[in-house]
């Protein structure tokens, strides 16, 4: 190995990044972020997946391949879901671990299509374009919200939905997408969970649909009691049925998801894993045809390391730094930024101050999971680092501002003004409650902010730093212990924000966001 090789080997090793990276191979988890439900096609040589990310906004992801490896975000299915109290955070609700979930992605006659469903608002919204990177969306939407369900254009040009969890039910919806035939609701598979046992924890869902040479092939997850996360199969001869069903893996809970296929032929299984604080992680799984099923791993298992291109990482194709310098032609916001809810358009900007993030206060708010307009960004795996400077001038008596890992149980670093002062403070929950663990005066009107996050073989922990000068970091408050929670139901994320308890019209101005997967070495 020659030397500058060697360097890089080392350098891979001290990062943590995967070994096989180096020799030129991928890895799994081809993606370390949470990026779950994920539906996946192929268009000529060009692969397109969608993905879950519930009340966040704008919604639906859509990222692009060439590889299967390195995917890029490249548009969503909407802008807003709906507008309502609680996706709006407005009048104490809210859409946490609700808005839309797992989506279903199709092409069929040179149109694209999205289909999802919210708990939210009771609806199925059915999202389609000629143009999956650049649109526009047509949306129609009826109700009530098909759990989990499955797109399938049949070739005789029916259209149906199959869904449901544990017992499986198909309807036949109208060609104009705007609802279901009447009379049409059917039973698929009255125990889709029964070829992983009878002691069921989670009943079979998630279906996935698939027409391979003349046979259909249904993908579900369910979970024995005792046992882990398993994929589920069934096949037949006609979409109407019988079914016939097997166990197709059971290995580290990776589970949930369908088939893609390569130009070349060749078969892959993409499916996620639960992973900690980081979210739910995509694998995939090499598959082979025997006997007329899909076989899915190498005996059983997933490999580490996969025949495809090595990942060239995740930023800037999932996550992204950000100088908020914007030309007249560029869009506001990068597509790596969602934001928590709907935002409010009037009280944010990137224009008002050319390289700056203006977040406003409109209204009072009484906590930080209550407030709009969060800013924010996956963080990634094994290990990353956000930081962020923000010019406090502007703020108002009661005014919080600064850099989130969000999820129910989030962590804070940033400036509070509290009796005319202004003071670094960082705040825990958790416990499940805020509780505000150090605070430093501060008697300047810049300062910089850090989170790091290890999720390193589950360690799922979080410290919080300071600078006055941008070179150094002092530790502040104490560290997170990071848990991925059902109400969310979402990894954790970066979040810039602002808002007010007492007097709603100050502001404050972020000058950047940078990203990368090093954290200091008393972290790892």
């Amino acid at each position: 190995m020659k030397a500058k090789q060697l360097i890089l080997f080392f350098f891979l090793v001290l990062i943590g990044y995967p070994i096989a990276t180096a020799q030129n191979k991928a890895v799994n988890p081809v993606i370390f972020a949470d990026v779950p439900d994920m539906s996946m096609i192929r268009v000529k040589d060009t692969y397109y997946m969608s993905s879950t990310t519930m009340h966040m906004c704008p919604g639906v992801p859509i990222m692009k391949s060439k590889d299967l490896i390195n995917w890029e975000i490249v548009n969503y299915a909407y802008a807003i879901l709906d507008d309502v109290d609680a996706l709006n955070l407005k009048n104490g609700k809210n859409a946490y671990g609700s808005g839309s979930w797992a989506s279903c992605l199709r092409y069929h006659n040179h149109t694209f299509y999205v289909s999802t469903f919210a708990g939210t608002t009771n609806k199925t919204y059915i999202y389609s374009t000629k143009d999956i990177e650049k649109g526009p969306w047509k949306v129609t939407s009826f109700s009530p919200a098909y759990h989990d369900h499955t797109l399938f254009f049949d070739d005789d040009g029916r259209i149906y939905m199959i869904w449901g969890a544990g017992e499986l039910h198909m309807v036949e919806l109208k060609e104009d997408l705007s609802g279901i035939k009447e009379h049409t609701e059917r039973v698929l598979i009255e125990n889709a969970s029964a070829p992983a046992g009878s002691n069921i924890g989670l009943q079979a869902e998630g279906s996935q649909l698939f027409k391979v040479n003349g046979k259909y092939y249904l993908f579900n997850i369910t979970w024995p009691k005792g046992g882990m996360r398993t994929v589920v199969i069934h096949r037949a001869d006609k979409i109407t049925g019988p079914y016939e069903g097997m166990v197709a893996l059971q290995d580290r809970g990776i589970a949930q998801g369908g088939l893609i296929d390569t130009p070349e032929g060749r078969w892959y299984s993409y499916l996620f894993r639960d992973y900690g604080a980081v979210g739910r992680i995509p694998y995939l799984v090499p598959v082979e045809w025997k006997d007329g099923w899909p076989v899915l791993g190498i005996d059983g298992k997933v490999p580490e390391t996969l025949d495809l291109p090595p990942s060239n990482g995740l930023i800037p194709g999932i996550v992204a730094s950000d100088d908020f310098s914007r030309h007249p032609d560029q869009a506001d916001l990068p597509l790596v930024w969602q934001w928590n809810h709907n935002p409010d358009n009037h009280l944010w900007s990137v224009r008002e101050r050319p390289g700056y993030l203006r977040l406003k206060t409109g209204r009072v708010d009484t906590s930080f999971l209550m407030a709009r307009n969060t800013l924010t960004q996956r963080t990634i795996g094994p290990q990353c680092s956000g930081s962020t400077s923000i010019d406090v001038s502007h703020m108002k008596e009661g005014d919080f501002a600064g850099l989130a890992l969000l999820q129910k149980e989030f962590g804070l670093v940033g400036v509070k003004m509290e009796n005319g002062k202004k003071s670094i403070t960082m705040v825990s929950a958790q416990s499940g409650i805020p509780v505000e663990k150090e605070k430093v005066n501060l008697n300047q009107n810049t300062v910089y902010l850090k989170a790091e996050c290890n999720f390193r073989n589950l360690a799922d922990t979080a410290r919080f730093y300071y600078s006055l000068d941008g070179n150094n970091w002092i530790k502040i408050g104490s560290p997170l212990k990071m848990v991925y929670t059902l109400p969310h139901f979402m990894g954790y994320r970066f979040g810039l924000f602002n808002y007010s308890t007492i007097t709603p019209g100050g502001f404050v101005d972020f000058d950047y966001f940078h990203i990368t997967n090093r954290i200091s070495e008393d972290q790892q």
